[in-house]
């Protein structure tokens, strides 16, 4: 590495980017020079340190930077910091704030000379993520956000660019020496008014707040404002020339505007010709995906070329190509790569450029945070006042202005451009960076603590299938993860009878997962609308969305008594049974729906799809406000059995709350006029022995308050005599009934009763629904089968059923009930310590208190017949 004076001929523009990159004081005139060959080594073994060579350097200063950039995550995660937070502190802690004060790592890690080549694929990523930015936000969105979103944006845009400008220039004297003033006064006011729309919809989507009104006004406003800060940032490019003539900006922006013309005019339709030239359920080819990237960077080249960053031209260049395949296809090719590599390279850059060593005097320090809280507070102020005129909680629009508050990606971009063109010194940059740092990380913590959403709901009755009559409306939550799904829960809903009489409720929720990307969060959101506000949103969809919901509405639209409400929600999957839980109860849901987390394959073996959906499914089984079934699809899903005019489904009943949870809703099937159904109760040795003393079903005078429930008295019964109650109200009330069919089979262990589920003919059935928890705890009819369960969320019975000893053309249906709070214990010992930790979880997580039950089945008014079975000391049935 040799130092040289600057030729004379050199332009100064070059010379000053040059004097950028190698981080030179302005007073000094040097520039670094690169060996031709200096890229890669022969190897340490020849005497060569790889430390002096570009690539192998640049390699370990990525690799430092994504592992930094990753534990710093993990670190801030329990405090649901946006990873952008994270990106920044790790440039700061490598750069010369921290790291850099060790005189080895400064030279040897990341010396002068190489931040030329990291600052190159550090804006070669921020290219790419600009387009991927630009792919993600819906352009129709905006004509839809109506005209509140419209008034947030611009309330919460105005008001802080106004008040940047004009305490800048009240202050122009301490804040912004030996810079061009108007160009700072521009490049503040963006930099003050900006939200950053991507690190928004991470926060919006960790908090539960993306469905919500309030996280829709926000997406929408957040949209519009990034919008505008774009064509604002032009400007202020166009305008920071100070050597330039006032001729030249306006040809700057009059050659900006041609090339947004350009896009729109030319480059979408042409984009629009190949997506309808792509045969229906086929991809685009590698080779236009190809051309379709390298246009990004011709996008850049020419927004370079006039004079505006070429991250502006790869941002319009993502907006106009239209969402939908193509627009997903380009996504998953490059997205992972960007946002996981390339990107935090960039914000690396950001935090190598802060010296907090540089912020020297407090007067300046102290006005730049003045500036940035006044802008801060006037654009909370603004969102206050838009929302009180719009009739909005004022806690909801503190929230909002928070929310809007959002920095990141965007003002960082701001930042850089302006220290590179030198409009901001070293102390100015330093000192934005930190603040900015500081306002994003409180918007989580503040949102959380202001905003709460009203619970309109105390508590609802019919929290399980076992209160409400079988003919009554069901209410139920269907949640599929993949396209996969949807089959067996349609002919699951199928064989449930759904008629104008008894009809059924579905609310079918599409479960996404979070990821690091923003991609589907703005879908999403739209998705959470109802199906007449989304009317003609179907384009702004993700596709496996889009299919999961037309799938039900075409269900819908050709069954009678069947009403479908298509939902969807994006979390992690750590948290996902929380939105999944709040859902049912704001719906009253009586019974939630789940896929089982493994499916069959073509051998008819069982494996696993996404391990991240049993950890799901037990969190859900432990805290859900109702009953939950787990389906385990073995073929019912197959076209030959939903389309066969009769169905076989079989029952097995050992007792307990969720075995007759489990003939709750086999009562629902029996009324479908093609289902058989076999009930086969098993019983132990010595059960005629036993006392079934007044096992009587009592008709009470007192009435429920809801007419079509089902209140059987609990009071002081045992379980035993609870199954006895319901088992004789169910023979009563389907007495002559020749599609179902009972027996008994006694069992004294777990061995009998795999021997007698055996000797059934399994090629009959094509449904088995059994209760979570059969019979009594620690019963010797299924303990031994509870040593062995690989699966404890299906319980013994439902395991045993879905392993490969046994038939594997026999879906499984596994119900759980919901315990209400206050129902009396079981005269059963209690059940000993289970290593089954959703198990020992269940019993304290199930007894939510429901304010409006009594937690007690009371008998309601019924006909003498059913007298009859009562007292009568049968056994079995």
């Amino acid at each position: 590495m040799d130092a040289m004076p600057i030729n004379e001929g050199l332009p100064s523009n070059v010379t000053a980017q040059m004097r950028n990159a190698t981080g030179q004081p302005k007073a000094s005139s040097t520039v670094v020079c690169y060996s031709p060959m200096m890229i890669t080594t022969n190897g340490i073994w020849q005497g060569f340190n790889p430390l002096e060579f570009s690539l192998p350097l640049f390699i370990l200063q990525t690799a430092i930077i994504v592992v930094t950039t990753r534990v710093l995550v993990l670190v801030l995660r329990p405090f649901r910091q946006p990873r952008v937070i994270a990106e920044i502190l790790a440039g700061v802690l490598l750069g010369p704030s921290v790291m850099g004060q060790i005189e080895t790592w400064a030279t040897m890690v990341f010396p002068q000379r190489s931040l030329l080549t990291l600052e190159t694929v550090a804006h070669l990523g921020l290219l790419y993520f600009l387009f991927l930015v630009g792919l993600e936000m819906d352009i129709d969105v905006i004509r839809r956000s109506g005209k509140k979103a419209l008034f947030v944006a611009i309330a919460g845009m105005a008001l802080p660019f106004c008040m940047g400008i004009a305490t800048s220039f009240i202050f122009r004297h301490q804040v912004s020496r030996n810079v061009h003033q108007t160009s700072f006064l521009l490049f503040l006011g963006v930099a003050l008014s900006v939200t950053a729309f991507p690190v928004l919809a991470r926060i919006l989507a960790e908090i539960k707040l993306l469905g919500t009104d309030l996280g829709r006004i926000a997406m929408s406003a957040a949209i519009v404002n990034d919008m505008c800060a774009w064509i604002l940032l032009a400007l202020a490019i166009a305008i920071s020339e100070v050597d330039s003539a006032a001729l030249s900006s306006l040809w700057v922006l009059l050659s900006g505007s041609l090339f947004v013309l350009f896009c729109f005019y030319v480059v979408r339709p042409g984009m629009w010709w190949l997506v309808r030239r792509t045969p229906e359920g086929e991809g685009v080819s590698d080779m236009e995906v190809s051309l379709i990237l390298t246009g990004v960077m011709l996008a850049g080249v020419c927004t370079d070329a006039i004079g505006i960053h070429s991250v502006f031209g790869a941002f319009v260049y993502g907006l106009v190509i239209p969402t939908g395949p193509l627009g997903v296809t380009l996504i998953e090719k490059i997205e992972d790569f960007v946002t996981g590599l390339l990107l935090p390279l960039f914000f690396a850059i950001s935090g190598l450029r802060t010296n907090i060593q540089k912020i020297s005097d407090p007067i300046t320090v102290g006005l730049l945070v003045l500036v940035f809280v006044m802008a801060s507070f006037a654009k909370i102020m603004g969102t206050i006042i838009i929302a009180a005129l719009y009739t909005m909680p004022f806690r909801e629009g503190i929230a909002l202005g928070f929310l809007m508050n959002t920095r990141g990606l965007v003002e960082m971009i701001v930042l850089n451009i302006g220290r590179d063109k030198e409009v901001l010194d070293d102390e100015s940059f330093a000192v934005m960076v930190l603040v900015s740092v500081a306002m994003t990380t409180l918007v989580t913590p503040v949102v959380l603590g202001v905003y709460r959403p009203s619970r309109r709901l105390v508590g609802y009755k019919r929290r399980n299938l076992q209160r409400i009559r079988h003919d009554s409306e069901l209410r139920m939550l269907a949640c599929v993860h993949t396209t996969r799904n949807v089959p067996s829960v349609l002919s699951l809903l199928e064989l449930s009878n759904p008629n104008k009489r008894s009809p059924i409720f579905i609310y079918a929720l599409h479960l996404v997962e979070l990821t690091g990307r923003a991609s589907n969060m703005l879908a999403a959101a739209a998705a959470s609308a109802s199906k007449p506000s989304r009317s003609g949103t179907g384009s702004s969809l993700p596709p496996v969305t889009e299919h999961i919901f037309n799938a039900f509405e075409n269900y819908e639209r050709h069954t009678g008594g069947v009403s479908i409400q298509t939902l969807a929600a994006v979390s992690p999957y750590q948290s996902m049974h929380e939105d999944v839980s709040v859902l049912a109860e704001d719906k009253h849901v009586s019974l939630i729906v789940v896929p089982f987390h493994k499916q069959q394959t073509v051998d008819g073996g069982m494996e696993a799809i996404n391990p991240h959906v049993r950890g799901f499914n037990e969190s859900l089984l432990a805290s859900s406000p109702c009953s939950v079934a787990i389906l385990v699809d073995r073929g019912l899903s197959a076209a030959a059995a939903r389309m066969a005019t009769e169905h076989h489904v079989a029952l097995f009943f050992f007792g307990g709350p969720d075995d007759r949870e489990a003939l709750a809703y086999a009562w629902r099937m029996v009324e479908h006029p093609g289902v058989t159904l076999t009930i086969v109760r098993f019983l132990p040795p010595d059960y005629r022995a036993r006392s079934v003393s007044n096992s009587s079903y009592r008709p009470s005078a007192v009435a429920d308050a809801d007419s079509r429930a089902i209140t059987i008295s609990t009071e002081g019964k045992s379980e035993l005599e609870m199954d006895e109650d319901y088992l004789n109200e169910f023979r009563t009330r389907n007495h002559g009934n020749e599609a179902i069919s009972y027996s008994a089979k006694m069992v004294a262990n777990s061995e009998e009763t795999v021997a007698a589920i055996r000797s059934m003919d399994n090629n009959l059935h094509e449904l088995y629904i059994v209760g979570r928890r059969p019979g009594e705890a620690g019963s010797p009819m299924t303990a031994a089968l509870e040593d062995w369960m690989e699966n404890p969320e299906l319980g013994p019975i439902g395991d045993m059923l879905v392993s490969s000893d046994f038939s594997m053309t026999v879906s499984v249906l596994v119900v759980q009930q919901y315990v209400l709070a206050g129902a009396p214990a079981p005269a059963a010992p209690a059940p000993a310590a289970s290593s089954d930790p959703v198990r020992q979880y269940l019993s304290n997580a199930n007894q939510r208190p429901a304010a409006a039950a009594s937690g007690a089945y009371r008998a309601s008014a019924a006909s003498a017949a059913n007298s009859r079975w009562s007292g009568s000391g049968a056994v079995g049935f």
